[in-house]
């Protein structure tokens, strides 16, 4: 039995139509249909963070979503954050500066999870956070190269640079 839904999903402000099984997560559609490789499938389980998307601002595991419960969401990508251009956004940049990677599986993840982490902080008007706050948010998410420290430094980094100059994300 194979109970196919035609449905449309908003990615990176780009809708697409795809015929997807009820039981596709939307992790598999984004990198088997839609060739959006940047979120990694990791441990599966939710545990490990690789897949991190951006659904409706807010970090979420695309291995635990059916594609069929994203559709009428605007789903955002780790492809979403460098400009067209190909210049990388003040996030990446930072994470680059500060060594907040090393064998890069799980960076995508950290991004996306930092990058919804610090839209929401901007929208509350939150102000900076302190290295606790980012040590927290950050340990959703799972590496095993860094250590952590890094990423942390490019985070902290970032939501300063960006209260110093709200707006400035490219």
């Amino acid at each position: 039995m194979h109970d196919r839904h035609l449905i449309t999903l908003t990615v990176n402000d780009e809708e697409h139509e795809v015929v997807v099984e009820a039981r596709r997560t939307l992790l598999d559609v984004l990198r088997h249909d839609l060739r959006l490789t940047g979120a990694h499938a990791g441990c599966e389980h939710g545990v490990c963070g690789a897949c991190t998307v951006l659904v409706d601002g807010a970090p979420a595991r695309a291995c635990l979503l059916f594609a069929v419960q994203a559709e009428g969401s605007a789903l955002h990508t780790v492809e979403s954050l460098a400009a067209p251009s190909g210049e990388l956004s003040d996030l990446q940049r930072a994470f680059s500066r500060h060594h907040g990677l090393q064998c890069g599986f799980c960076t995508p993840g950290f991004l996306m999870l930092a990058e919804g982490w610090l839209a929401e902080r901007a929208a509350t008007g939150a102000g900076e956070p302190d290295r606790e706050e980012v040590r927290e948010m950050a340990s959703a998410n799972l590496c095993r190269c860094t250590g952590y420290q890094t990423i942390v430094d490019a985070i902290a980094d970032t939501a300063r640079t960006r209260l110093a100059a709200p707006g400035e994300t490219a």
